[in-house]
Order: C-alpha cells, then structure tokens, then sequence
C-alpha cells in the first residue's frame, strides 16, 4: 500500500489528496486549522445567514484544472460561479468590456466600443497584442510590465485601465515590479485559450463551499483519512523523513514560512529558500449600504479608479453574487496601508465614485502574505525537499503566479512526481 502524508488542506493540498487517492495511494490528510482551504476559506463572520470570505477571489475560464477538480469530486461549476465576459469598465462607463464572442472576435469588438479610448490607445494595444503574440507571449527574463508596456508602445490610457488592474489582480504585484514573462503567460491562457477562457468567474457561494468542502466530502467518502485541527511538529516531519520511501512519502502543503520551519534540519538550503521568498498583501474591505433607495450595484463586479488614497481596485456587489443585499466587497491588490486606514480610504473611494451614501464598514481582511511577490526572475524552490519529502503550493517552482489554479496545479503535478518515483522502484 502507498502511503502518503500530507500536511496542509489548502487547494494545493486537496488537489494533491484527490489526485493521490485516485492514483491508489492512501492518504493521511493533516491540517493545523479546523477549516480546510487555506488562504482561500470562509470565515467565521456572516452577513444575511451565509459567511464571509478572508478575500474575494475570482478566478477566469482559463483555469481549467480547477475547474476539472471541482467536478471531479462532483460540483458544478455553473451553478458555483458566475460566468461574466471580461468587464473592466468604471462607473463613468470608460474601460474595456468583452462580448461573449469567440476569440479573438471579442478582443476586437470589445476594443471598438471601448469608451473614452482614442484611437490611439486602440490601436496602441491592438499593435501590442500583435507583438506578443509573434513573440510567443515572451520576453526578456529581467522586464517587468512596465518595461514591457514601454517596450510595446502602449498608451498611458490603456496602462492605466487595462494593463495595471489586470496585473495587480493576476499577479497581485505592481507593474514597475511584476514579471512581464508571467504576466504574458497568464495573458496567453486568456486571450488564446479557447471560447470562455477570458471570462471572470466570481464565486455565487462561499469559498468553503466552492470547494475545499466537496474535497472533503468526496476524500472520505474514497477512504482518505483526515485530522483537521492537527499540527504536526518538526520532529514529526523529521521522523516522517526517516521512514520515506517511494512507497511512502510525505507532501507539505503548507505556506511557505510554515514550510521552512519544518524542513530546517532536514533540507536547510530549500528552508532558507523558502524563508526567504517576498511576499504581498492583499485587503478586503466588505462594506453594508445603508442607504433605503439602494438597489444594487450595475453590475456583480465594476472597476474602480485607483491611486494611493483611493487604493482599491474592483468592488463585488455580493447582493447579486451570493444574495447578501447591500453587501458590498472592495478588493486592494498590493496593499501597503495599515488596516484602519485602507478601510477608511476604501469607504470614501467606493462612496465618491459610484455615488453612494451611508456605507457602513462591516469586516476588513487583511492577508499580509496572501501571494508571492511575482517580480522577475523569481527563484522559486523545487517541489522535492529530499529524498521521500516534498512540498506543493502556489509559491513552488512552476509557470503560474499565486493563484488558485497555480496552487491545484501544483498539486496535482507533484502527484505525478510520486506516481513516476514509485513507478521506477518498482521497476527496480
């Protein structure tokens, strides 16, 4: 029997546990927190009897292995989330939207009826599209997006609404920091992936229920055990170690801090490696609109004009996502503002620029560490620590930033590691 330990029920760690119950290995599943998922979970907080989220995350139609694992363990994902054509416009009505065309017909339809765009910052952007694409969607190593907005000729216009809110939201990095390389990836999968793989896919229920709960369900339904609540210590770890074979393994799927200080004595190089990765927050502002003549928002997801005291980028109308009316969720990418005060900054932005009065601050999440800072050149660990131990997440070494389809991504890829590793012994 093949036995692997997992320690950390995060998306990484629930697609490892699904992929290695389906590959045959029987699965101890352990989690430190009595919830499962992560830095993507619900909260203990409420509004209208369902609960809060610790941040908004959308993900797009390009996600495709997410979305395979959400029907593998039996969710739907329609019903789950709310598919919506790439939207990117203001309350002014200026920004990008994208028709529900094939591509790359809605790029091009999308960009005729942009609002507020000149020709210029069109054809700025057409001309840009053209040049990654004959690039094969990649650069110079050392770019970063702004560096490559430069290099493209793109207009300050489309910078500013286009280019700067998709970077923070996909790589939750600055353009004058963030990878150009990544970022082209992630452009590559949109924009080239298929029909659908542009749309916004926003969450119509809380996080736990998008999927880490049927993860659980479906693990013991299939025979995996599961200890949530249940940390293990570094002499455990270590002890774990002693015993790996190929035939019996250990995957940490835990932050990479938490990584690090389990793996010091054992694998002090990919700890120190691990410690020492940069990483960027992310605020989430859930606001109650008191105001009697308030119906809701236009849309489930509108832009915002962003700048230093008016820091968020994207505000979510849960009221039409997830019927919790008057709740509202601003999101700030890239937060370096203390709690308080972006709460106070997001309240007046979201106020003043989609006209709305009597906003009440209900919860403010503030993810220090929710992603790794995605900027060029990144060195990031390997999944195998050492010999029977190895390490899973949205910060291991591999194409995506830290996204949810980057952490089940790695999941399921180091799964296939195991599987090869244990195939070879036994060959041997």
């Amino acid at each position: 029997m093949k036995q692997l330990t997992i320690v950390g029920a995060g998306w990484a760690g629930l697609a490892a546990a699904v992929a290695a119950t389906q590959a045959g290995w029987h699965v101890e599943l352990h989690e430190a927190a009595v919830t499962a998922g992560g830095r993507a979970r619900s909260l203990q907080q409420s509004f209208c009897g369902k609960p809060l989220d610790n941040g908004q995350h959308v993900l797009i139609g390009a996600y495709r292995d997410t979305l395979s694992l959400m029907r593998t363990v039996g969710l739907k994902p329609e019903g789950l989330l709310q598919r919506l054509p790439l939207d990117l416009r203001f309350a002014d009505g200026q920004g990008l939207n994208l028709p529900d065309w094939p591509t790359p017909l809605n790029l091009l339809a999308g960009l005729a009826r942009a609002q507020g765009w000149s020709l210029h910052d069109k054809s700025s952007l057409i001309q840009a599209a053209w040049r990654w694409q004959r690039a094969q969607f990649e650069c110079e190593p050392t770019w970063t997006v702004a560096h490559l907005c430069d290099a493209s000729q793109l207009s300050p216009r489309v910078m500013l609404q286009l280019i700067e809110p998709l970077c923070l939201s996909a790589l939750n990095t600055p353009i004058h920091e963030a990878s150009a390389n990544v970022f082209l990836r992630v452009l590559q999968d949109a924009l080239l992936g298929g029909a659908g793989s542009s749309d916004l896919l926003v969450p119509r229920v809380d996080l736990g229920a998008l999927l880490p709960d049927g993860c659980l369900d479906w693990l013991n339904t299939h025979g995996a055990h599961i200890h949530l609540g249940t940390r293990l210590s570094a002499e455990e770890i270590l002890e774990l170690h002693h015993n790996a074979s190929a035939q019996n393994a250990t995957l940490l799927s835990c932050p990479p801090w938490e990584a690090a200080r389990l793996t010091a004595d054992i694998a002090p190089n990919w700890a120190s490696q691990c410690a020492e990765l940069p990483h960027s927050a992310i605020a989430t502002v859930y606001l109650q609109c008191k105001d009697p003549n308030f119906r809701g928002l236009a849309r489930p997801m509108m832009a915002l004009h962003s700048e230093a005291k008016a820091p968020a980028q994207f505000v979510f109308d849960k009221g039409l996502l997830s019927n919790q009316p008057r709740l509202l969720a601003a999101v700030v990418s890239a937060c370096t503002t203390e709690r308080g005060l972006v709460a106070e900054q997001v309240r007046a932005q979201v106020g003043d620029q989609l006209g709305l009065k009597d906003l009440e601050i209900l919860q403010t999440v503030v993810e220090k560490r929710a992603t790794l800072a995605c900027t060029p050149m990144l060195n990031r660990p390997e999944a195998l620590v050492a010999e029977g131990l190895w390490a899973c997440g949205d910060y291991i070494r591999g194409p995506y930033p830290s996204t949810l389809e980057g952490a089940v991504q790695s999941g399921q890829q180091v799964v296939a590691q195991l599987n090869q590793a244990s195939h070879r012994q036994r060959l041997n």
